[in-house]
């Protein structure tokens, strides 16, 4: 909205700058008399004369007159006051240099200096104004095309599966192998050169000495043994 209102208020000053322009450009100033200004001539009243037929005049240009400031003055009066230099009752007057004079009306407009005899003496300037020219009015500049602000695609989050409330079913433990299942061995000695399973001398583990019930007693074989040789002497 404050972006259409700032548009808004460049485009009516450019229009209105615009007429200006042209309105400026279709009035033009005239310095009467050009350098010699406006004074008493020293060739009597054709110097203005002569002045004025190399000027277009139009309405809404303006005459400007340069003198100085109580020594002369501009009047314009109508046509019968000014071939004998009346001075009573000017249509407008101008007393301070340098004066303006806007031209509002198409047709002959008459101007004298009231200071004494300078009207007579040839300070007088008649002028023929024509209408204004046509000037096409300005054309409405187009309003810029204000571009629509775009929004960027908003992303649509993808929704995070619920946790699952279902308890998922106990897995069995798997069956124990035969490897598994036999018992451990106990560990072995280390074999003797010959295959036999004697104890390796390195092997850190002691065997226990046999008990002393697990060998033949002396004296259970001794009777035992005394007897068969009796037996074999008698046969």
């Amino acid at each position: 909205m404050a972006a259409f209102r700032f548009n808004s208020v460049v485009i009516m000053a450019l229009m209105l700058a615009s007429v200006q322009f042209h309105s400026t450009a279709a009035q033009t100033t005239h310095v009467v008399g050009d350098a010699l200004g406006w004074n008493i001539p020293p060739n009597g009243p054709s110097a203005y004369t002569t002045w004025a037929s190399t000027q277009t005049f139009r309405v809404g240009d303006v005459l400007l007159f340069n003198f100085t400031t109580g020594f002369h003055n501009v009047a314009e009066v109508s046509q019968a006051a000014y071939a004998p230099c009346t001075t009573a009752n000017p249509i407008s007057i101008a007393t301070t240099g340098p004066a303006r004079v806007t031209l509002n009306a198409p047709g002959t407009h008459y101007y004298i200096c009231t200071v004494g005899t300078h009207c007579q003496i040839g300070q007088k300037l008649t002028i023929n104004v024509s209408a204004a020219s046509a000037t096409p009015a300005p054309s409405p500049t187009p309003a810029p095309v204000i571009p629509t602000p775009v929004s960027p695609p908003t992303a649509t989050p993808t929704p995070t599966p619920a946790p699952s409330t279902t308890t998922p079913p106990p897995t069995s433990s798997p069956a124990p192998s035969s490897e598994d299942a036999s018992p451990v061995s106990p560990p072995t000695f280390g074999q003797s050169p010959s295959g036999s399973n004697a104890p390796s001398p390195t092997d850190s583990t002691i065997l226990p000495p046999p008990s002393p019930s697990s060998a033949p007693s002396f004296a259970a074989v001794a009777p035992f043994t005394f007897l068969t040789i009796a037996l074999a002497f008698f046969y």
